[in-house]
């Protein structure tokens, strides 16, 4: 009742924004941590990777809630924070990165989509063929017909959306523990570090269904790489899995009280780290972890199969469908509303802040579908396209966290905002610090491949800045900002000279 009486007043209440949050948080890369962990590491990589996740983007969640409340009059926190901490153009820079990154994001939605069908209908495949880009397409135009007709009718949408994917996320959870052995958890825990003289291994007949063969299977599919490696390998995975942490600050206009913007934040991360680490753990206790890490996509239905049979698989498959459809959902409308403030901010050309009579912004949302449109056509050429669309918006949507994590930073160390809104400044420094080192740390892991393709997307997409600037007889670049997208430049020439000689696959 709270709800819809929070729809018709047109304003979005704690439980819609904590839906917004976790319906963009759960969606396609929730499906696929079983395999993906287990193709790099082990349980105690995994644990460790989750340790540095949890910590890092609870930091930046807790940014994105001081934020909210130090800086209310700042709407559309992911651009409107880096704009005002560190000029236009990386305002502009902040807001396209994290609409292309949107932008991509829902492109490996789609191929998982069309991957999951392809267990039952081989036309599909992995989600990259030319039946799934066409039925993908068709998809997306009707969501963005749907979108075109009102922010509340979608956003209610995607509250019931929110809950219906819960349920079988959390039967796999529950039947996981049910079927959950420890000695073979303890088998698949060490990574490379496990070998066939390890005194846990000494009776191998002490591990019930896991016996002699099994212990050879999991010691010739050990990860590679030392410990730091096989982390490392993860970083961009959990990068991705967390994106839409910013969900309610994105709509922080939407909001019945601005309070609500950080409480829903802190909710939606908290529920959504149990989940994640509960199915990427537990999956270490009912599979071999190379079992695991040969498994299709979403890998969670294949883990759910081994263990009740093929209804598991279904199961897990309907429950994909509507959590990334839900998902694709939230993060159309991030997504249009990031390019529509900032046109209105005068960040983007003006034609991007119109809006239509159901006052969606319109504008922004076509941009938004043909770009997404354009890279689904582009998955036919890659070979690994669900892995390089996640890796992909996990790198450029960083940029943007990295500068709202530094804003922040930079409010506590100038004591702006500290004099009028009292008290708590050295927790806010503490915060802010570690909320920037993980953004950069999780850069660094990404690695320089995914920087420089992200060059080649920033460069071209300052023409939209250029544009802006010279609607308004202003002159387009500072000193900085001109030598800032001098690299930028490079930075694309060097990746697309990189993939025209193959140093940079796709």
């Amino acid at each position: 009742r709270a709800l819809m009486s929070a729809h018709t007043e047109g304003k979005l209440n704690v439980v819609a924004l904590t839906a917004l949050v976790v319906g963009s948080m759960i969606g396609a890369g929730i499906f696929s941590l079983p395999a993906t962990f287990a193709g790099a590491t082990g349980g105690l990589g995994a644990l460790i990777a989750w340790l540095i996740a949890g910590i890092g983007m609870l930091m930046l969640a807790f940014v994105f809630q001081n934020l909210a409340h130090r800086k209310p009059e700042l709407d559309s926190g992911i651009y409107a924070y880096a704009r005002a901490g560190f000029g236009n153009y990386l305002g502009f820079a902040s807001a396209f990165g994290f609409w292309a990154g949107t932008c991509i994001g829902n492109v490996s939605y789609f191929i998982l989509i069309k991957s999951t069908l392809g267990s039952f209908f081989p036309v599909f495949g992995d989600g990259n063929t030319l039946a799934a880009i066409a039925a993908s397409s068709v998809l997306l135009w009707g969501f963005h017909f749907l979108v075109l007709r009102g922010v509340q009718q979608a956003t209610v949408i995607n509250t019931i959306a929110t809950i219906a994917k819960i349920i079988p996320i959390v039967v796999f959870v529950v039947v996981l523990i049910v079927a959950f052995d420890r000695n073979l958890f303890m088998l698949n825990f060490w990574g490379d570090a496990l070998t066939a003289t390890s005194p846990d291994l000494a009776h191998a007949d002490d591990y019930g269904r896991v016996g002699h063969a099994a212990v050879e299977a999991a010691q010739a599919g050990n990860a590679d790489g030392s410990l730091f490696e096989q982390v490392r390998a993860t970083m961009l995975v959990t990068v991705f899995v967390f994106l839409g942490i910013e969900g309610a600050s994105v709509y922080s206009r939407y909001a019945t009280n601005r309070r609500d913007v950080g409480i829903a934040t802190i909710l939606g991360f908290l529920g959504v780290l149990g989940l994640l680490m509960l199915i990427t753990l537990l999956s270490y206790g009912v599979m071999l972890r190379p079992e695991l890490a040969e498994l299709r996509q979403p890998s969670m239905a294949g883990v759910l199969e081994a263990i009740v049979g093929h209804w598991g698989a279904i199961f897990i498959s309907i429950g994909l469908l509507v959590s990334v459809l839900g998902a694709y959902l939230s993060w159309t409308l991030l997504a249009a509303e990031v390019l529509f403030s900032a046109a209105h901010d005068k960040a983007m050309p003006q034609f991007l802040s119109r809006e239509n009579a159901h006052k969606v912004p319109s504008a922004a949302l076509w941009l938004t579908t043909l770009l997404v449109q354009f890279f689904l056509v582009l998955t036919f050429f890659t070979e690994y396209a669900f892995t390089l669309a996640l890796e992909l918006t996990s790198s450029l949507t960083l940029i943007p966290y990295l500068l709202v994590a530094a804003y922040a930073l930079k409010l506590a160390k100038t004591r702006e905002t500290y004099t009028v809104v009292e008290g708590g400044r050295a927790k806010d420094l503490v915060i802010a610090i570690l909320a920037t080192a993980y953004a950069l740390l999780m850069l660094y892991a990404g690695g320089l491949k995914y920087l420089l393709l992200s060059a080649v997307i920033y460069a071209p997409g300052t023409l939209l800045y250029i544009q802006a600037r010279r609607e308004q007889g202003l002159p387009v670049f500072s000193g900085p900002e001109r030598l800032l997208f001098a690299a930028t430049v490079v930075g694309a020439i060097v990746a697309v000279h990189g993939l025209a000689t193959g140093w940079i696959t796709l």
